[in-house]
């Protein structure tokens, strides 16, 4: 690891300063459980470590008239012990219980989870599923996109090199939509996703009104099924065989890979499963509702 000079900001202005200021060899440290592992691994280093850690536009959930605001250094326990989380989202909950070990979920913050931007992200199905925004700040002010814009490649995003992602906006039309979050590894705890998939559902006098199916690890970036949601958006909430034909219309459009985790073919098999699986349980939570 080369030596970098450490700076900790005390607010969002003063960071992205900074950030701007020293840009492109500077580095934003935020619970630092991927960049850190990161830094140790390669030679060519930041010259400048911001740390966002004591940033109070950063931080906080609070519901306001536009929606649920999580602030982008809101750590995966945070999101689990929330009683906004777990009245308006709960199935970004259960995604979170996923994310690595305790201490992981302690220091590992949403936002760094969502820059980092690898295909297998447990956070991003669920927010693509509940059509959430982020906010993001530079020097020529802040902007707003929906979520599945700010993610364009492997670990590559819509951030500008001077920008930082500052909070994620569940619409307040989506609070308490019921959704479902699914993860498929190679074991229980503490394992990248093979397929992580999700799904929240709008339901009126019987019928699906609206659908969101996102998937994740099955292709270059978290994706929305928009084909599976077609099939089943105006079907009878207790059309099974409608979930099922959705549920294979999301394999073929995924583009799942070969690695030395899983075979593409073994992923196809958990894509039409786990699709299955998160719209069947999304609308028993909207027929219990």
């Amino acid at each position: 690891m080369r030596s970098f000079e450490y700076i900790t900001p005390a607010s969002l202005d003063a960071a992205l300063e900074v950030s701007t200021r020293n840009a492109p060899h500077v580095k934003l440290l935020a619970g630092g459980t991927d960049l850190l592992v990161e830094l140790k691994h390669t030679a060519n280093g930041p010259k400048v470590l911001v740390d966002l850690g004591r940033v109070p536009e950063l931080k906080g959930i609070e519901e306001t008239s536009a929606g649920l605001r999580i602030g982008a250094m809101v750590t995966h326990t945070e999101i689990m012990e929330s009683r906004l989380i777990a009245q308006h989202a709960p199935a970004m909950i259960a995604a979170a219980v996923t994310i690595g070990a305790v201490q992981t979920r302690n220091m590992g913050t949403i936002g760094g989870n969502l820059v980092t931007c690898v295909p297998s992200l447990d956070s991003g199905p669920v927010l693509v599923a509940l059509d959430a925004l982020v906010t993001v700040a530079g020097a020529k002010g802040k902007r707003q996109m929906p979520i599945t814009e700010f993610f364009v490649g492997p670990r590559k995003t819509a951030l500008s090199p001077d920008e930082i992602l500052v909070d994620i906006l569940i619409p307040a039309v989506m609070l308490g939509r019921p959704a479902s979050f699914r993860k498929f590894g190679l074991r229980k705890g503490q394992a990248l996703a093979l397929v992580n998939a999700a799904a929240s559902v709008a339901v009126e006098d019987g019928r699906i009104a609206d659908t969101r199916i996102a998937l994740g690890a099955v292709s270059p970036t978290v994706i929305r099924a928009l084909q599976a949601e077609a099939i089943v958006t105006g079907k009878n909430v207790g059309d099974t065989a409608a979930l099922r034909e959705a549920a294979e219309m999301a394999v073929t459009e995924a583009r799942p890979i070969d690695d030395f985790r899983a075979s593409a073919a073994y992923r196809r098999e958990l894509i039409a499963v786990g699709t299955f699986r998160v719209l069947e349980e999304a609308l028993a939570g909207a027929t219990a509702g």
